[in-house]
């Protein structure tokens, strides 16, 4: 690298966190802002169990202790405004989450953040603004966003800047992976000038032939966002809603016989043809939403987007219908298991995990107890639920579903392909199983030879 460049961050959230961490790692000088003291406290720590328990991304720990001397964390705004005299570019990395169900984003975290950014970058080098300085969105937000930020930064004065889309396509899980060895890396800008400073931002990425380097305008950029998950929630609708759906509705269908014959056909390629009882996390959902809204603001028909959303909710409404069905309704005095309170594994992150609305769902059951387990994201589940007599958290899968009634698979962590054999041998109960992962498909014929009654996704 020519010249490492001075990177500044607002939001030390998973995209906020993961993308300074790769940038330290690519020699440059980072600095995170986040108004989270706990969260500042625990990432910049230096101690990996730390860092894990903060965001669990696999490599994330390693970056952030390797690279200490790089990037720096802070609660204190003044090293912000300290930091803006030499900065070349920040990356605003707020949350945007979603108004109720109106598919709006909440933008007030980004206003504000915005808001008092422009102020201070107004007063830059004593006020003569002499560096040249790029805002570059990170964060999911609505299509025409970028004229509405250079409105914010041009009402307080602020000159000399370039206002950049540069969306993040990252898997949770595979964050920091992906970051170091992106497919793709997508900016958008409306100047030579800004496409310029983000090829030295990207400079390891910019000539490698195993990245897509990307350089369209700034709408461009964030619609592709937007699209992008779409089409990937649409394809996962699709599967839920119809091929698994066929699977459960005729005999002698095996999900994973139909799945390997379609995906044999490079046109329909493999990605999303997997079955499960909810498509959650933080973008799926919320981009598809944002983007029936926007479109509905442009009287446009909406109904093929809107039909994703609710194919989904219509697939976890199946499968706890199924349960209910099997049970006669009785949940009166049942215990009930739920494995996996994250979204998906290899990440602490609940944000619409199926457990959450599988715990709203069992709130108005006359059931006794319900035991919870999840190798990382129980921490962030007890905050939303809290434990009480009723409400158990267990170190161990084993632990959580000894004495119960229903046991519900939730999320697809890889130890619990394995729970067969525990089920069959060491329970002295018959519960009833809710796989709602296919993690025990390989075995569903021996629990079921076994005396336990099997409810799955994908199947009969």
């Amino acid at each position: 690298m020519k010249k490492p460049m001075k990177l500044l961050y607002i939001g030390a959230g998973y995209v906020g966190t993961c993308s300074a961490a790769v940038s330290a790692s690519s020699g440059h000088d980072v600095l995170v802002y986040d108004i989270d003291e706990k969260k500042i406290s625990m990432l910049s720590s230096g101690d990996r169990d730390q860092i894990e328990a903060c965001l669990f991304e696999e490599g994330l720990s390693d970056l952030l202790v390797r690279n200490q001397e790089r990037i720096k964390f802070t609660l204190d705004y003044r090293k912000v405004v300290d930091f803006l005299d030499t900065c070349d570019a920040i990356f605003m990395c707020l949350p945007t989450p979603e108004i109720g169900e109106t598919g709006e984003s909440d933008l007030r975290y980004y206003n504000e953040a915005a808001q008092q950014l422009a102020e201070n970058l107004a007063k830059r080098t004593a006020g003569t603004q002499e560096k040249y300085i790029v805002i570059i969105n990170k964060s999911t937000v609505p299509i025409d966003m970028v004229d509405k930020t250079s409105e914010i930064l041009e009402s307080m004065g602020v000159k000399n800047f370039g206002v950049v889309s540069n969306p993040e396509f990252l898997v949770e899980g595979k964050a920091i992976q992906a970051s170091i060895k992106p497919d793709r890396i997508v900016v958008g800008a409306w100047t030579q000038k800004d496409f310029e400073i983000m090829r030295k931002v990207y400079e390891r990425f910019y000539n490698s032939p195993q990245t897509k380097y990307i350089e369209i305008n700034p709408k461009e950029a964030a619609a592709s966002k937007l699209l992008a998950n779409y089409i990937l929630f649409n394809k996962l609708a699709v599967c839920f809603d119809v091929v698994g759906r066929t699977c459960e509705s005729f005999e002698n269908l095996q999900f994973e016989n139909v799945r390997n014959a379609l995906v044999a056909d490079p046109r329909i390629g493999s990605w999303g043809l997997y079955n499960s009882l909810y498509a959650g996390g933080s973008c799926l959902i919320k981009d598809a939403r944002s983007l029936s809204h926007q479109l509905k603001y442009k009287n446009q028909n909406t109904t093929l987007v809107d039909e994703v959303y609710l194919s989904n909710k219509r697939q976890l409404n199946n499968f706890l219908s199924r349960i209910d069905q099997i049970i006669d309704s009785n949940w009166s005095n049942k215990k009930v298991t739920i494995l996996g309170t994250a979204f998906k594994r290899d990440t602490n992150d609940i944000r619409n995990s199926a457990s959450i609305e599988i715990m709203k769902y069992l709130e108005n059951k006359s059931i006794s107890q319900i035991n919870i387990y999840d190798p990382a994201g129980m921490d962030n589940f007890k905050k939303m639920f809290g434990e009480s007599e009723k409400v158990k958290y267990h170190h161990h899968e084993f632990e959580a579903i000894k004495n119960s009634d229903i046991i519900i698979i939730a999320t697809d962590w890889p130890q619990f392909r394995g729970l067969a054999d525990v089920i069959i041998s060491e329970l002295s109960s018959k519960p009833l199983i809710a796989d709602g992962r296919r993690m025990l498909q390989h075995r569903y014929q021996d629990l079921k030879d076994a005396g336990f009654k099997v409810i799955a996704v994908g199947s009969r």
